[in-house]
């Protein structure tokens, strides 16, 4: 796979989120879908950087966009 470069289209996915609920791309069709990637979960930089989505989710939410962080 070629890599990805901001503005790009993903590829299709499915994948569990923290519940092991499946999370589909085409779930998210019409919507902005922001991803993050860290590296450990509970680590301190990767919990400052949720931590931060987080308190601007309602504006993200009132963009219509969708916060996604991906772990390992």
């Amino acid at each position: 796979m070629a890599d990805l470069k901001a503005g790009d289209i993903a590829p299709a996915f499915d994948l569990p989120d923290e519940d092991g609920n499946e999370v589909s791309l085409k779930d998210l069709k019409g919507k902005w879908v922001i991803f993050y990637f860290y590296p450990r979960d509970s680590t301190p930089g990767c919990t400052v950087e949720a931590n931060e989505f987080t308190a601007e989710l309602d504006a993200f939410e009132k963009l219509g966009a969708v916060i996604l962080g991906v772990s390992r």
